[in-house]
């Protein structure tokens, strides 16, 4: 590795969980605890390796399809939200379910829902495949037409320009979202904007902090998993910032040491459903190759909790045995 006169870290702030994945992380613990394993959850809680697999030590049992799921057990949705014909197949597989999905997330859902009541096109900003954008486009599947970045933008049609509107995946990167609005708006004059930001104010915060540290860092490493949305945006607002490489890592053995070679200022921050644990590993494994001056790169004060899924206040295996007693005498 080449010789530097100063080796430091800037450590973007906040880290560690939003509000949102630790009330999920907490519901799928929490149901564990009060119901014994195994919990069922839909999809990965969180969009992290560690903490899934964390979870899975602990007794749930991550399924992709609900019919997956054993009559009369308890299925959890994921922090990402469901689509209703989801609930729907809960219902009819005798499931006890618990709604994990983040409130954020649900905001997005009700917009979806009033703007179709109201008969508005509704151009959904996001990435095709994901969750989030399943389980909003399944709330009013007539009237939502994807737009898959700003490159979209040209062939998106609609009944009546006068009355369309936009929402939004609430992990994107901010700027490139505004960018597809700006062309969409450009396309349709009369573009309506959601009564407030659909963007999550935790991945907001991340992506600013990346801001304010990517002109003054070299690397830019982001802690976070592959399928994590608002992780791999990390990633390329720090090169636009100016950085002059980034990379996600799930793990700080992940690292390669050739990436420190000519680097006097690495840049670390973490997707919003990274554990803490995660980022002091990372600083840890660079502070033993000499980077042992740490700077905090602070964009925000993260106040916000939300409270628990309603559902972990009752008895929920009463409610799957007689969901399941139910069933066995229809049959």
């Amino acid at each position: 590795m080449t010789a530097t006169t100063s080796r430091r870290v800037l450590l973007a702030a906040p880290r560690g969980y939003c509000a949102g994945v630790d009330r999920a992380v907490i519901a799928v613990e929490k149901a564990l605890e009060q119901y014994g394993a195994p919990i069922y959850v839909r999809h990965e809680i969180v969009h992290n390796k560690y903490v899934v697999q964390t979870l899975e030590r602990k007794g749930a049992i991550f399924v992709e399809r609900t019919e997956e799921v054993p009559p009369g057990s308890i299925v959890m949705f994921s922090a990402h939200g469901v689509a209703p014909v989801v609930h729907e197949e809960a219902a009819q597989g005798r499931l006890a379910t618990i709604d994990a999905t983040c409130p954020l997330v649900t905001k997005v859902h009700k917009e979806a829902v009033r703007y179709a009541a109201e008969d508005y096109d509704i151009l959904l900003i996001g990435h095709e495949g994901h969750e989030e954008v399943i389980g909003t486009s399944g709330e009013a599947p007539d009237h939502i037409t994807l737009v898959d970045g700003p490159d979209d933008v040209a062939k998106v049609e609609v009944r009546d320009p006068s009355k369309v509107v936009w929402l939004s995946q609430t992990t994107l990167s901010v700027d490139e979202t505004m960018e597809t609005v700006d062309a969409l708006k450009e396309k349709f004059p009369l573009l309506l904007s959601p009564p407030s930001d659909d963007i999550c104010y935790a991945t907001q915060n991340r992506q600013l902090a990346v801001k304010q540290m990517g002109a003054d860092a070299d690397l830019v490493i982001v802690v976070g998993s592959r399928n994590s949305s608002n992780s791999k945006r990390l990633v390329e607002v720090a090169k636009l910032a100016g950085a002059r490489a980034s990379y996600l890592v799930d793990f700080a053995d992940e690292i390669d040491e050739a990436w420190l070679d000519g680097v006097s200022t690495v840049g670390v921050t973490s997707g919003a459903s990274v554990p803490e644990v995660l980022v002091e590993q990372v600083l840890e494994w660079l502070v033993a190759r000499g980077f042992e001056d740490v700077e905090i790169v602070k964009a925000a004060e993260e106040t916000i909790i939300f409270s628990l899924p309603k559902e972990l206040r009752r008895d929920l295996r009463a409610e799957a045995a007689e969901l399941l007693r139910g069933g066995a005498s229809e049959g």
